[in-house]
């Protein structure tokens, strides 16, 4: 039985791959600028979920854990990369944009992993995500 991500949706959530291999070669394919964000976001990532999860379904980077579902999503544009929370209005301060339980915020420098953005990764780890 799969939670919605918004509204009535009937995507299903992406396998589990076997290993960070494949999100190794994602980050690889994104824009050279976008690199070093989605470095440190996957490094924080990789540290805050315990028995971490990935995937990569629909071009984007699917972060979770067998207890949660997925937690996090990453997604890669020309300038920007987007951080999605699939729970994350249900955070204690919820990121800025989307609607629904998912929330997200849009990076364009690696300077704006910040610690607000630390706050919301550790959130993610302790409330359901998609499933």
């Amino acid at each position: 039985m799969a939670k919605m991500i918004k509204g009535d949706s009937s995507r299903k959530p992406p396998e589990p791959a076997d290993g960070h291999a494949v999100i190794e070669e994602w980050m690889r394919r994104q824009m050279p600028d976008l690199q070093p964000i989605l470095e440190k976001l996957d490094t924080l990532l990789q540290k805050a979920l315990p028995e971490p999860q990935y995937a990569v379904k629909w071009k984007k980077a699917h972060y979770g854990t067998a207890d949660h579902g997925w937690v996090v999503e990453l997604v890669s544009y020309d300038v920007s990369v987007n951080v999605g929370f699939f729970a994350g209005a249900d955070f204690d301060s919820p990121p800025p944009n989307g609607e629904g339980r998912y929330r997200y915020v849009k990076l364009r420098s690696v300077d704006e992993v910040d610690d607000r953005l630390e706050a919301w990764i550790a959130n993610a780890v302790r409330v359901d995500g998609w499933k």
